[in-house]
């Protein structure tokens, strides 16, 4: 009992400890992005109370932050799920794209289904869109053709192009006034909003993936073959485990959750297919997923972090007129503050 409570006392320890040095290199980074406001001409605390009191001082700032974080944290599930046998996911923008498409082509030619019938049908091919994009390389990768991390990257330009050519194209509105977008979404396919806000039903979708997630790995046989496939995957195929079958299950489940995010924003945020669909969503996701390890906790967190930048961001480019490109740079800082996390925990071992 005695060693139990000194090694929980220990991992305590450990936890405060990087909790503060996470906070000091976090404030770090913090003052840096401060000079940078210095240069704008701008007062940082007050850019820095705006962005707060705009996010997480009302009710509707933080449900904006909750509505950021959910396509977050899909296409960071979708990273997530296939590293378990260390496949590396870079496609999720474009596994979002086709997870869109898909569901748009649910959305305008079944305009006769009921919302009880037409809700399941959308998010059905939305994650079958996302997933079979997937799948392609996760394919390429079973066979040895090609390296995921390649054609997954190259496919995104891709998924992109194909659903430029659909809403300049057959799909375009003949009413948008030649802005390219697809018909409206019938009211039946528009994903339901919870406690009056713009948050809606794909939070329940990103909370039930990770809440999956956590018990296949941590409490299934299938959980446990794919940490041993992540230690050693030939000792994995040699004790019986086919390595070909969970790649490409792995990678199609990863891409259908971006499918869900693309769904989600061109159902719920959107409410019909642009080209615009996504600033980044699908690589913020690769980051947070990668800055994490694939933690659930962790990807709530980091997702959480993220939303309320961007979210801060659009309000300091509206009350203090500050350029996008200055809310990307303390994004990177973020990023050098968890490098500087990482390599801190190396040296320390």
């Amino acid at each position: 009992m005695d060693k139990t409570k000194g090694l929980m006392e220990i991992l305590r320890h450990k936890r405060v400890a990087a909790v503060i040095r996470f906070g000091g290199l976090f404030g770090l980074a913090l003052a840096v992005f401060a000079m940078v406001l210095l240069v704008f001409g701008q007062n940082p605390f007050r850019a820095y109370a705006d962005i707060f009191r705009a996010t997480l001082g009302s009710s509707h700032g933080f449900s904006e932050v909750l509505v950021k974080m959910i396509p977050l944290v899909l296409t960071a599930l979708a990273v997530a799920i296939p590293s378990r046998i260390w496949l590396i996911n870079v496609g999720g923008e474009g596994q979002l794209f086709i997870g869109a498409l898909f569901a748009t082509w649910g959305a305008v030619n079944f305009t006769h289904l009921p919302a009880w019938l037409m809700l399941p049908w959308i998010c059905f091919l939305g994650f079958l869109g996302g997933g079979l994009w997937a799948s392609i390389s996760g394919f390429m990768r079973a066979k040895g053709w090609a390296s995921e991390t390649i054609s997954t990257l190259l496919m995104n330009y891709v998924a992109i192009l194909l659903v430029s050519f659909f809403v300049f194209g057959p799909w375009k509105d003949p009413e948008s006034a030649n802005y390219p977008q697809s018909a409206p979404f019938p009211d039946a396919a528009i994903l339901p909003s919870l406690l009056d806000s713009r948050i809606h039903l794909g939070a329940l979708i990103a909370i039930a993936g990770l809440l999956l997630f956590y018990f296949v790995m941590t409490r299934t046989r299938w959980g446990l073959e794919m940490r041993a496939m992540g230690i050693n995957q030939e000792a994995a195929r040699r004790n019986g485990v086919s390595t070909n079958r969970y790649i490409l299950l792995l990678m199609f489940i990863g891409g259908g959750m971006a499918g869900l995010a693309g769904m989600g924003e061109v159902s719920a945020i959107h409410g019909q297919l642009r080209p615009s669909l996504s600033p980044g969503l699908g690589y913020m996701g690769f980051l947070i997923s990668w800055i994490t390890m694939g933690s659930p906790l962790g990807i709530v967190a980091a997702a959480f972090l993220i939303s309320i930048i961007t979210a801060g961001g659009d309000i300091l480019q509206m009350t203090h007129r500050i350029p996008a490109a200055a809310i990307h740079i303390l994004m990177a800082l973020v990023l050098f503050v968890v490098l500087a996390r990482s390599t801190g925990k190396k040296g320390g071992k």
